[in-house]
């Protein structure tokens, strides 16, 4: 009859390995206070944590936590993404941040709620998603 094969079917959720691993490399600076970057896509949510210099400690992103194709762009998703960044940034010993978010995707709102819910503070919330003002000029009509 011929082998039987198994589907396994991911519910979406965080592969351990690679939470694990992300967990792993913690930064040895100690910092109190930070800005928190959300860049939220359609395809994809992406979240740095940068010191008040601008210089980026850590980062992470839904494909980088294993989640493929559509499931990249959901709220879930980022609320992983803030979990794992916050649990990072605790044992840093970070306390408070300030939040940038750029983008109209999906995963805006779970990212910081994620930060809350793990008890760092958030100071502010600035939205700078860019806005196109009329663009480069069009180009010129064909002619057939």
């Amino acid at each position: 009859m011929g082998k039987k094969r198994i589907v396994k079917k991911g519910g979406g959720s965080v592969d351990q390995g690679l939470k694990a691993r992300s967990l792993s490399r913690v930064p040895k600076k100690k910092i109190t206070h930070a800005t928190l970057h959300i860049q939220s896509t359609y395809n994809n949510t992406m979240v740095s944590l940068a010191d008040t210099d601008g210089k980026v400690l850590m980062w992470s992103s839904s494909g980088s936590l294993g989640f493929t194709g559509a499931k990249k762009g959901t709220p879930f998703a980022a609320a992983k993404i803030g979990e794992l960044l916050a649990e990072k940034a605790q044992l840093m010993g970070l306390k408070s941040v300030d939040a940038i978010v750029r983008g109209v995707g999906s995963g805006r709102e779970s990212a910081i709620r994620a930060f809350i819910a793990k008890g760092v503070e958030i100071h502010s919330i600035k939205d700078r998603t860019p806005v196109p003002h009329n663009g480069p000029r069009p180009k010129k009509p064909r002619r057939i």
